[in-house]
């Protein structure tokens, strides 16, 4: 009898062990595809980044740049050569071994223009791609590149292996956890990857983000256990469950603007006038306070506190109510004028966020026609043919200003929230800023840079939106990174 109360205890601890290696994370958006290489929805990046693909570098929640595939790395006195030496011994899920040749080809994959890479245009600077030996890969710049580290260490940069060709459905990579399956509508689940380098990682043995898109259902879930991690936790359900026990609410700098974004191709905005008119008609401050319960930062550019070269430009146009119906006069619209201001469902504090902003404007005399649309529908219109007037959305951080006012340039002009803008000034400004070394002269070069956005109100500058993160107690290890990426590596549950 003794010996059956200890088995039964023994398997009870099997049981219980097992169950403590699972952690079920709640987001709100469903990925469209599971390829960060090949689609720009910032959800891919958040979910497997970190957790199942993997790049050269990678950077932590200071912001600094670290080896991962990659052991150490030289750059040449001129800054045109960058030779990074592999680490040994390291395989994809599917088997293939990493080597240079590998991620040779999964640069000249990103180069490709058929392959359909978000951001192709950022690997022009590449000139040459050279396997030097079986684990030295080197890359030859056409021009020195201040930001080719930082690049190197967003998710667009992961390194695929040559012969996968469905990594939408199917993603394989090199990461701590691998994919087990994706149900549409339902969750997306990765199990440890048993020959990962580091054999002490992950600690948790299956990881599943269940897609669970109301506010008010991700917190019944995460009080019944049902999911043990809300990402993305609304601010006003981060406030209540702060005060609860057995709860934790973890927050910081996420490096993510969001942004009123203006179509400057359709008339009145393409004016300045109007533009003006809104940046004036919208109050940073009450959306902070009351759709985010203080959690963000104003801001007034492209740009967050969490970089050193972050310029404080809230107040070249406050909320001023009165000027903005003087600018709508001046501009021939005494009388007001409508716009449509198309939002992604999905997203509650974007809409509620757009809502806010509708009564703002519209105390002004704008009035506001509200449209939510699903996310696919708000990529496919908003996102890729322009199709919107006014929208609001979240722009990840990069970890340099080169990578995150490069849409700005001339290598994307019809990209969705400067269409219809350009400025040669700005031109020159990132031409210059991509390849100056001297901290001191980039400081300038983009410090005149975010000037030039907020001048030209090319978009509402709104907040570095908090990164809110919610868990059950006995859930640790979980970091705030300055990127959008939730790296479940270290992460346990007792």
């Amino acid at each position: 009898m003794r010996r059956l109360v200890l088995s039964l205890a023994m398997v009870l601890c099997a049981v219980l062990s097992a169950m403590s290696g699972e952690l079920r994370v709640a987001v709100a958006t469903e990925p469209p595809g599971l390829d960060p290489t090949t689609n720009a929805a910032a959800v891919i990046r958040q979910l497997l980044h970190h957790n199942l693909y993997e790049g050269l570098v990678q950077v932590d929640e200071n912001g600094e740049l670290h080896p991962q595939l990659a052991e150490d790395w030289e750059v040449s006195a001129d800054g045109r050569q960058y030779t990074f030496y592999l680490r040994d011994g390291v395989r994809f899920h599917d088997g293939t071994a990493l080597d240079a040749a590998v991620v040779a080809a999964s640069f000249r994959r990103a180069q490709d223009p058929t392959t359909g890479h978000p951001r192709r245009e950022d690997y022009d600077v590449i000139d040459s791609i050279e396997v030097v030996d079986e684990l030295v890969v080197g890359f030859h710049l056409v021009q020195p590149q201040a930001a080719f580290l930082s690049l190197l260490a967003l998710a667009q940069s992961v390194i695929v292996p040559p012969e996968a060709d469905d990594l939408a459905r199917h993603p394989v990579g090199t990461g701590p956890f691998q994919f087990v399956e994706w149900r549409p509508a339902d969750r997306l689940v990765l199990a440890r990857n048993p020959h990962y380098y580091f054999p002490d990682l992950p600690r948790l043995e299956r990881v599943e983000f269940r897609f669970v898109r109301d506010p008010a259902a991700q917190r019944r879930a995460l009080l019944a256990g049902s999911v043990h991690v809300v990402v993305e936790v609304t601010p006003e359900n981060a406030v209540e469950l702060k005060e609860r026990p057995g709860f934790t609410v973890a927050s910081g700098p996420s490096n993510v603007v969001q942004v009123l974004s203006i179509n400057n191709s359709r008339a009145p905005l393409d004016q300045l006038a109007v533009r003006q008119a809104i940046a004036h008609a919208v109050d940073r401050r009450e959306i902070i306070e009351r759709v985010f319960f203080g959690y963000g930062t104003a801001v007034g550019s492209h740009m967050t506190p969490t970089l050193p070269y972050y310029v404080d430009l809230t107040d070249l146009h406050p909320y001023e109510p009165l000027v903005a119906r003087e600018l709508l006069a001046e501009a021939g619209f005494q009388d007001g004028l409508a716009l449509n201001l198309t939002l992604p469902s999905n997203y509650a504090q974007h809409v509620r966020t757009g809502e806010l902003i509708a009564a703002q404007l519209e105390q002004v005399g704008i009035r506001v026609n509200i449209e939510l649309v699903d996310w696919a529908t708000w990529l496919e219109r908003v996102f890729s043919q322009g199709n919107y007037d006014l929208t609001v959305i979240a722009h990840p951080g990069r970890l340099d200003p080169a990578l995150i006012l490069s849409v700005y340039g001339p290598e994307r002009p019809d990209y969705y929230f400067r269409r219809g803008w350009e400025s040669a000034e700005m031109d020159q400004l990132l031409a210059e800023g991509s390849v100056e070394v001297s901290e001191e002269r980039r400081r300038e070069l983009y410090a005149r840079a975010q000037e030039i956005l907020a001048e030209e109100v090319v978009n509402v500058y709104l907040q570095d939106m908090a990164a809110i993160v919610a868990m059950r107690t006995g859930v640790s290890g979980v970091p705030i990174l300055p990127i959008y990426a939730l790296d479940l590596s270290r992460v346990s549950r007792e």
